[in-house]
C-alpha cells in the first residue's frame, strides 16, 4: 500500500471512530439528562405521597388523642399534641396513662378508617418509670410479629406520651437514587472495545507497512550484493572462455581465482541467510564448553589484521575483566564478536579506530565492542536488531549487508542466557556491549 493511501485510510478509520465516540458521548448526555428528569419527577411524586401519608397520619392521630381525652372525660385542649420527630415516626402528648390494648384498638380502628395500611409498631412512655412500659408491632397484612421495642426511641420529654413508627416506610428525602450502571457501562465499554480494535488495527497496519519496506529494503540490498559477484564471476567467464587465455598461464590462473573468490562470497552471503532461516525456527544449536573470553577475542581480532591494514586502521584490546572464563558455543561467540567488529569497521568513513573491551559487571563479563563511525540515529536504536532492518540510507549502498548480523549477535547472546546493549551518537560512533554470564573454573 502506498504511503498517500496508507495515510488516508488512517485519517478516514480516525474520524469514523471519533464520531462513534461522539454518538456515544451524546446519547449517553441524552440518557442522564432523560433518567435525572426521570427521577427528579419521581421524587417529586414520592414527596407528595409521602406529605398526603403524614397528612393523613397526623389527623388520624389527632383523632386519637382527642378520643383518649373524652373517655378520660379530660377538659384540657392538648394543642399540637401530634409531632413528627422523623419521616416515619410520629409522637403524641397526653396527660395521663392509658390502657395499651385500648391505644391498639384505637390505633387500628383510626388507621383503617383514614385508608393507612402500613405495619406499625407502637410504644407508651410512663413519666413515673421514665421509660417505654409497654410497646407492640401491629402488621396488617400480616401475623404480628414478637413484641419489640427496637425502634421505638425515649424521648427528653416531661410528661406521658406514645409514639407509633412506620418501619416499612421511607421517605424519599432519606432514599437513595436507585443506580442505573447500565445505562453508560455498556455503551462505554462498546466505546472502548471500538476504540481498543481500531488501535490494534491501526498497529497492525503501521507494522505490516514497516516488514513491507524492511521487506523492499532487504530485496534491494540482496539484488545488490549478488549483483556484483554474478557480474565479476561473467566476466571472468567470458575472458578464460577466450581460447588464447591459453597461452597466458597467469591470466588465466588470476581469473580463476577471482572466480573461486567471488564464488565463495555467493555461498557465504546464501549461507548467512539459511543460517539465520534456521535459527528463527529451531534456536542456535549450542555446543557448549568453557571458553577463555580473553582469548577468543584475541583470535576474532587477528583475523581482521589484513582489513585494518588497507584501511590503515587500528584495533585496540583492553582485556580487564578478571575472570575470563565462560560457559558457550565457540563458533556462536566467535561469529556475534566477528559481526560487531566487522560493523564497527565497515561503518567508520576513514581510518577505523575500534576497541574491544571487557570488564566485570556483577555477576557477568561485558564485552564492549566500540568504534568513532557515523553512529546510529536515537529513532533508529530500538529497530537495528531486527531482521533485516538496516539504517535507511536512500539509494546509497556504500555499505554492503542484508541487515542480518545484528540479529544473528541478539540471538546467539540471548542463547547464552545473556544480553545485548547499544549506545549511539551520530557523528560519535557506537558502542555495543555484549553481557554474559560467568563460570568458575574447574579444580
Amino acid at each position: 500500500m502506498k504511503r498517500r493511501g496508507l495515510a488516508t485510510l488512517v485519517i478516514l478509520a480516525t474520524l469514523s471512530v471519533v464520531g462513534v465516540v461522539l454518538i456515544q458521548i451524546f446519547w449517553l448526555d441524552r440518557a442522564f439528562r432523560m433518567q435525572r428528569e426521570q427521577l427528579t419527577l419521581q421524587r417529586q411524586q414520592q414527596l407528595q405521597l409521602d406529605k398526603q401519608f403524614n397528612d393523613r397520619v397526623v389527623i388520624a392521630l389527632t383523632d386519637v388523642t382527642e378520643r383518649i381525652l373524652s373517655i378520660n372525660k379530660d377538659p384540657s385542649d392538648l394543642f399540637d399534641a401530634v409531632k413528627q420527630e422523623r419521616p416515619n415516626y410520629f409522637v403524641v402528648t397526653i396527660n395521663d396513662t392509658l390502657h395499651p390494648y385500648l391505644l391498639e384498638s384505637m390505633l387500628k380502628k383510626e388507621f383503617q378508617r383514614r385508608g393507612i395500611s402500613e405495619d406499625f409498631e407502637y410504644g407508651i412512655y410512663d413519666c413515673f418509670t421514665d421509660s417505654i412500659v409497654y410497646g407492640n408491632y401491629v402488621g396488617l397484612d400480616s401475623v404480628p410479629s414478637d413484641t419489640t421495642h427496637s425502634q421505638l426511641m425515649k424521648l427528653d420529654k416531661d410528661g406521658h406520651y406514645f409514639g407509633v413508627y412506620f418501619p416499612r416506610r421511607h421517605s424519599a428525602l432519606w432514599s437513595p437514587a436507585p443506580a442505573s450502571s447500565g445505562t453508560w457501562v455498556y455503551p462505554a465499554i462498546v466505546t472502548l472495545i471500538v476504540f481498543g480494535f481500531f488501535a490494534y488495527s491501526v498497529w497492525v497496519i503501521m507494522r505490516q507497512k514497516r516488514l513491507s519496506e524492511m521487506k523492499n529494503d532487504f530485496i534491494g540490498n540482496m539484488t545488490h550484493e549478488l549483483k556484483t559477484p554474478i557480474s565479476t564471476i561473467a566476466l571472468s567467464s567470458e575472458v578464460i572462455a577466450d581460447p588464447s587465455i591459453v597461452r597466458e598461464p597467469d591470466r588465466l590462473a588470476s581469473y580463476a581465482r577471482i572466480i573461486r573468490s567471488e564464488t565463495e562470497r555467493l555461498r557465504a552471503q546464501v549461507d548467512r541467510v539459511l543460517q539465520l532461516t534456521t535459527l528463527e525456527r529451531d534456536g542456535p544449536s549450542l555446543n557448549t564448553e568453557a571458553i577463555d573470553l580473553h582469548a577468543l577475542v584475541r583470535e576474532v581480532a587477528s583475523s581482521f589484521a589484513l582489513v585494518l591494514e588497507e584501511r590503515k586502521g587500528a584495533l585496540d584490546l583492553d582485556l580487564q575483566a578478571s575472570q575470563p572464563l565462560v560457559k558457550g558455543d565457540r563458533v556462536h561467540l566467535s561469529n556475534a564478536l566477528a559481526n560487531l567488529i566487522d560493523n564497527a569497521i565497515k561503518y567508520s568513513p576513514e581510518a577505523p579506530h575500534v576497541t574491544v573491551s571487557t570488564r566485570d559487571e556483577g555477576g557477568d563479563l561485558a564485552v564492549e565492542v566500540a568504534d568513532r563511525g557515523i553512529g546510529i540515529a536515537r529513532e533508529h536504536l530500538r529497530h537495528v536488531f531486527e531482521r533485516f532492518y538496516r539504517v535507511p540510507t536512500g539509494n546509497v549502498h556504500d555499505v554492503k549487508g542484508f541487515g542480518l548480523g545484528l540479529h544473528h549477535v541478539q540471538q546467539v547472546i540471548q542463547a547464552h542466557h545473556g544480553s545485548v546493549r547499544v549506545h549511539s551518537e551520530p557523528g560519535h560512533g557506537s558502542r555495543f556491549t555484549l553481557l554474559l554470564p560467568r563460570t568458575t573454573p574447574s579444580p
